[in-house]
């Protein structure tokens, strides 16, 4: 896995909770655990600095790496996805979005079609993308991000036909791909969890494993919001596998969490100018959890 993409995940699932920034000595400590050498890392965020993501501070000879404001709604977003454990409900409208983005920044418009699949959209016919979700506020801030404000049209809108909504959920999405991602997640993490299940039982469950295997899952299930768009239950299939996917995911998650965090805790150092939080949010489920708890 690429050390920027690991980078976020470690971002969302522990610095936030511990003050919002890390020294890079430690963040190199932590993403020697998956095997990402010092140079990658240092790679990575400069690249991630470059981009908006993150932004640096001093302190002595010490540097330390906090997100910034376009960081935290990305992590805020994805965190709201990642961790409930049900989708919203419906209020049956439709938001439409129409571009035509000239030929000389099309880089602006390949970016601007991976923000939205990430967000939700699906493309309903070229240069016209669809959600049933209230994105608007995502929406804006993609589109200033790119500058690209001029160049596209936002609908809020009634479907009223010939067909049924769940059609034009099936022109948009490709929902049974989807299923099958969730069987094979599903498949290899149900496994995952009995054996480490039965490891904790036997006290043989170490930190640092712990650490290893909840950031692993939290990484690989945030795949899914590339893929699975979160549609309202209303619109979703009857052998929908995203639920039975979700709630493994949150027993496996608590399971991890506490030996996981203690890991965490014994390679990150304060600074003088962030202290530490004395515990974290060392508990059995991440904040967001709480709500579905």
């Amino acid at each position: 896995m690429k050390p920027r993409s690991m980078i976020f995940t470690l971002y969302g699932d522990y610095i936030r909770y511990y003050g919002g920034e890390i020294w890079i000595g430690s963040l190199i400590k932590l993403m020697e655990q998956f095997g990402h050498t010092p140079q990658s890392v240092r790679a990575a965020i400069s690249r991630m600095s470059r981009q908006g993501w993150i932004k640096a501070r001093k302190e002595g000879n010490r540097s330390y790496y906090s997100m910034t404001e376009q960081g935290l709604k990305r992590l805020e977003e994805a965190a709201k996805r990642i961790y409930k454990l049900h989708n919203d409900p419906w209020d049956g409208k439709w938001r439409i979005l129409v571009y035509t983005i000239p030929e000389e920044i099309r880089q602006v418009r390949d970016e601007l079609r991976q923000e939205l699949i990430w967000s939700g959209f699906g493309m309903l016919a070229n240069s016209c993308w669809v959600t049933p979700l209230d994105l608007e506020d995502q929406l804006k801030d993609i589109l200033a991000r790119y500058e690209a404000e001029d160049y596209v049209d936002f609908f809020v809108a009634d479907y009223i036909g010939p067909h049924q909504s769940k059609d034009l959920v099936e022109k948009c999405w490709d929902l049974d791909e989807i299923n099958d991602r969730y069987k094979a997640f599903i498949d290899e993490y149900r496994r995952k969890y009995e054996q480490h299940q039965k490891a904790q039982e036997n006290g043989e469950l170490k930190d640092s494993d712990a650490f290893v295997e909840r950031t692993n899952l939290v990484h690989e299930y945030r795949k899914f919001l590339f893929y699975d768009p979160g549609l309202p239950e209303e619109l979703l299939p009857d052998e929908w596998l995203g639920h039975e996917a979700a709630k493994l995911f949150s027993e496996y998650y608590r399971l991890l969490a506490i030996p996981a965090n203690r890991f965490f805790e014994s390679v990150y150092e304060a600074s003088d100018h962030n202290l530490k939080k004395e515990k974290g949010y060392n508990v059995l489920y991440h904040p967001y959890m709480a709500d579905e708890a």
